[in-house]
């Protein structure tokens, strides 16, 4: 598996038993912490292998900072909190690489593995399956209050909490309940992400935005205008692939195509297994996890329903 159909990484057969996952990300600061940073740059790299059903074995850091403007120690608790992401994903740093740039972005290069018979893809989706997502939205609109002085500590707690928790739970559970399909959700938000599911898969996705766990604030900084560029052009590109009910309200639209950072997992699983998916991930703490669709035959495009 390649780049064909934007997928969430990529896969080589190394024998009949192994093949090994590759993927890249990095970016800029989100949060004011640096420590917090890395953690959510290393858990938003390790993101995509867990996507595919795969465990992360080693990770390269990708590094850019101003060393002439910025003190060493920043850098250096970036690094810490990548690293503790890594550990605690049980893999390994091997080393990177590291340029002089005038802003910082950080990021990881991870490869895991898989069997070559037993991964997951963005073009699983199933005619009949649920759609189950492991992590609320709405970290780009409230990171974006966060540059501006405006998120309170509680909102700035939780919306750091849900981008530094890891994937690997919701991974290994929709491996072990025989799930058909899955992403994750990032810059594209939650409905261009399942755009690319239903494109890959050639279904219709119908995601229930009443049922879409939001991360408290998200409404309210919304309505003052703190909205990420990124979330309009999510949406201008999307809109001919989809179908908006008339009684979907328009702010709920637009939180569905906000950009994330370090999003959960959009899982396609048989009915009968979504609802232990969503209870056995709650008592895991996971407690956003809730079924927020379905998939259907037809053409390839997404619905929004109340």
């Amino acid at each position: 598996m390649g780049m064909e159909a934007a997928a969430d990484a990529g896969i080589y057969r190394l024998s009949d038993e192994l093949a090994i996952v590759q993927s890249l990300d990095f970016f800029t600061p989100v949060v004011d912490d640096p420590y917090d940073f890395g953690q959510i740059a290393a858990a938003n790299s390790l993101s995509d292998i867990y996507a595919v059903g795969a465990r992360p074995i080693t990770a390269m850091n990708i590094v850019c900072f101003p060393v002439k403007d910025e003190p060493k120690d920043v850098l250096k608790q970036i690094l810490l909190g990548g690293i503790e992401k890594i550990h605690e994903a049980g893999a390994l740093l091997i080393g990177g690489h590291s340029v002089e740039d005038k802003e910082p972005k950080y990021g990881l290069s991870v490869t895991g593995v898989v069997h070559p018979e037993k991964f997951l893809s963005n073009a699983g989706a199933r005619p009949g399956n649920e759609l189950v997502l492991t992590k609320p939205i709405g970290t780009g609109i409230l990171t974006t209050a966060i540059k501006a002085g405006l998120a309170g500590s509680q909102e700035k707690k939780e919306v750091i909490k849900v981008m530094k928790t890891l994937n690997r739970d919701a991974s290994k559970l929709m491996m072990e309940l025989g799930a058909s399909g899955a992403t994750d959700i990032t810059g594209f938000g939650l409905a261009g992400h399942a755009l690319e599911m239903a494109l890959a898969s050639k279904c219709t996705l119908t995601i229930e935005a009443g049922k879409v766990p939001v991360l408290k604030g998200t409404r309210e900084f919304l309505v003052m205008g703190l909205i990420p560029e990124g979330d309009y052009s999510n949406k201008e590109f999307c809109k001919k692939s989809f179908v908006i009910a008339s009684d979907v309200h328009p702010d709920l639209v637009t939180i569905l195509f906000d950009a994330q950072t370090s999003g959960g997992l959009l899982i396609s699983i048989p009915p009968q297994k979504a609802e232990e998916l969503v209870k056995r991930l709650k008592d895991l703490g996971h407690i956003y996890t809730a079924r927020v669709g379905y998939v259907t035959e037809g053409g390839a495009m997404v619905k929004i329903e109340p």
